[in-house]
């Protein structure tokens, strides 16, 4: 089972990105960076005033209640987008015959636990091993 790369968004900065797009993406274990937000990243950590700013204050801190509504539907995108990573996770654990029982310690839940949380989306309605 292939992990998915079509149709995902920039954790940082929201950009649509990815095969088929103007917009590539770098990421790992579900969160995925544009490069426009890589090179500004770098900038940041290479410049000490920057840093410092960063550093002094959170982002939300600074933004206007227009803005953080504005912003709540990108933050739940990304929720959303690195549930479905984890699903592919899953999907892709089970693949290999790895067991309910296994998943769900790995996550510290019973394996029903983890089969109601991920088997009715994937398919899979074997029975919890």
């Amino acid at each position: 089972m292939a992990i998915a790369r079509e149709g995902r968004t920039c954790s940082f900065c929201a950009a649509p990105g990815g095969p088929g797009t103007d917009v590539p993406l770098v990421g790992g274990l579900g969160a995925q960076v544009c490069v426009s937000c890589i090179d500004e990243f770098h900038a940041i950590v290479h410049d000490e005033e920057r840093v410092s700013t960063a550093r002094g204050t959170m982002p939300w801190e600074r933004m206007t209640d227009p803005e953080l509504l504005a912003t709540l539907p990108q933050i739940l995108a990304s929720a959303e987008q690195n549930f479905a990573f984890a699903q592919e996770w899953v999907d892709m654990l089970r693949a290999r015959h790895i067991s309910w029982a296994e998943i769900g310690r790995v996550l510290g839940v019973s394996r029903q636990a983890a089969w109601e949380r991920f088997a009715r989306k994937s398919g899979d309605k074997t029975v919890i091993a």
